[in-house]
């Protein structure tokens, strides 16, 4: 895990975060915290890129001609859209991760620490490594992406990651273990995995080594189907769910089915149905409603709800972290649908649990210093 190496959590001349980070303007455990509770709501680790994202094209780049976007905008993308995500619903995030030592490293780390608020305190600064770099072009609902990136060197031992936390996010990789999952589940942090395709074409469901320590599986519905061996993601679901507690199948633009074997509860939300920019960093978004509405204790359909409402609002906007919705951006989708001539009663309601977290007077976004379409400004003097 990328937590050793120079590891300050700083960056030079720089002081880490003191403490959690400042909640966002809604804080939904807030009648969870007690004094005992760890520092952190979610720890994460993986691999950080800049994600430069160009958007507005009417097509495909023509080989052997220029191609103009009408939009552009540049953020830190990979394990960084799950974080920011989680941090812009309101919880404590802290990420563990290696970042290059140049421009692109120095961007991502400020974007991170003081524009979402998120914990570095367990990332590090490689010296002479660069920065892994995607860039992103989104054109007919769907994007092509060209990345370029050196792996950091091995890293040592870190007895004291990961951090103590409510929850972890993980991403499952077939035929390896990751040894801080397990140490984190011993800690009693509830695991929550994901996992990306199978390149070795096994999908062999005992080759993902780490499900035995996860709460909750959350893969889409082509890698359930593939791991399981079965006809629909229904049925695939339910034979998740005999290897983890909770398994949620995403369904795309049909929505996601969930099973809780432990209450015995389903639920299945149809998708929320939006004109799309960029699905860039959606799947990450969802999974952190879903985290979300999970350590709020919130019931299976609601969490189900929430966290497509939270990856339909993400694909409105282009890019990865600089899409993910906050409050403000949910309270508005709220009353903007109530407000709706002839709106389904049925579909109102399946979302009224928003109406007792969100405020009724007007929100103000909090703070963020959001990624912009460049690599930074220069301060004026």
């Amino acid at each position: 895990m990328a937590s050793t190496g120079k590891r300050t959590g700083r960056r030079a001349g720089r002081e880490p975060v003191a403490g959690p980070p400042c909640p966002a303007q809604i804080d939904p455990l807030a009648a969870l915290r007690g004094p005992d509770d760890p520092a952190w709501d979610v720890y994460l680790t993986g691999a950080v890129f800049l994600d430069i994202v160009f958007t507005g094209l009417d097509c495909a780049p023509v080989r052997g001609t220029e191609t103009w976007a009408r939009g552009m905008g540049s953020s830190p993308g990979g394990v960084a859209n799950m974080a920011t995500a989680l941090a812009r619903l309101g919880l404590r995030t802290s990420l563990a991760a290696a970042f290059g030592d140049d421009h692109y490293g120095e961007y991502c780390w400020d974007a991170l620490e003081q524009g979402e608020g998120i914990d570095l305190s367990p990332s590090r600064t490689v010296p002479g490594w660069h920065s892994p770099v995607t860039v992103s072009m989104a054109y007919e609902g769907e994007r092509t992406m060209v990345s370029h990136g050196h792996e950091p060197p091995p890293e040592e031992p870190a007895p004291d990651c990961p951090p103590r936390a409510r929850a972890a996010v993980a991403s499952l990789t077939p035929g390896r273990s990751a040894p801080w999952i397990a140490q984190a589940a011993r800690k009693g942090t509830r695991i929550f995995g994901d996992v990306g395709w199978d390149d070795t074409g096994a999908w062999d469901l005992a080759g993902l080594h780490d499900l035995r320590y996860c709460e909750a599986f959350l893969p889409n519905a082509a890698e359930a189907m593939r791991y399981t061996g079965t006809d629909t993601p229904r049925a695939a679901a339910h034979a998740l769910a005999e290897h983890v507690p909770v398994v949620v199948v995403t369904l795309g633009a049909d929505g996601a089915y969930a099973v809780d074997r432990r209450t015995g509860e389903t639920a299945s939300v149809p998708a929320i149905e939006v004109e799309a920019l960029d699905p860039t960093g959606a799947g990450d978004v969802f999974v952190a409603g879903f985290v979300t509405g999970s350590l709020a204790g919130w019931p299976l359909a609601d969490r189900l709800a929430f966290a497509g409402l939270t990856a339909a609002l993400s694909v409105q906007e282009f890019g990865g972290s600089l899409s993910a919705p906050g409050w403000a951006e949910i309270a508005g989708w709220w009353r903007r649908v109530q407000s709706v001539e002839g709106q389904e009663p049925s579909a109102l309601r399946r979302y009224g649990f928003l109406a007792g977290l969100v405020p009724e007077e007007a929100v103000r976004p909090w703070p963020l210093r959001r990624a912009v379409p460049t690599i930074g400004f220069r301060r004026s003097a």
